[in-house]
């Protein structure tokens, strides 16, 4: 691997994490409690954030690309079905939240760092 690509790598992999601390503080100021950061389920898949507000549990996945649509088309259908099983495994094991609702959303983040959140997005089918 060239230098120029492993640099490429890793400012990649902290502008994610970046957008993922400003999804996280957006879910915060919303009241959320973010009760989970990259959690992962033993199928694999990994939960960016996971957010809990009165009876509602919420499984956000952040992507962050040039524009909002560029983020959106990261998404894979392996990926997502890795996802909806972890959220499955991750709410199985917490009978203590009580929710009565439990939905995904997708939150997109550009170059720019402006955040565009999909509530209850419809990205398992």
């Amino acid at each position: 691997m060239t230098t120029d690509r492993r640099l490429r790598g890793k400012m990649a992999h902290h502008a994610g994490a970046a957008a993922e601390d400003q999804v996280a503080l957006r879910y915060e100021r919303a009241g959320f409690a973010v009760l989970a950061r990259r959690w992962r389920g033993q199928y694999g898949g990994e939960i960016d954030l996971i957010a809990h507000h009165g009876k509602v549990l919420v499984f956000v996945e952040v992507k962050h690309s040039a524009t909002h649509g560029r983020a959106a088309e990261h998404l894979l259908p392996r990926q997502l079905q890795r996802i909806a099983l972890s959220a499955e495994e991750f709410a199985a094991q917490r009978p203590d939240l009580a929710v009565t609702e439990m939905r995904f959303d997708l939150a997109l983040v550009d170059r720019g760092g402006v955040i565009e959140i999909v509530e209850n997005a419809h990205i398992f089918g």
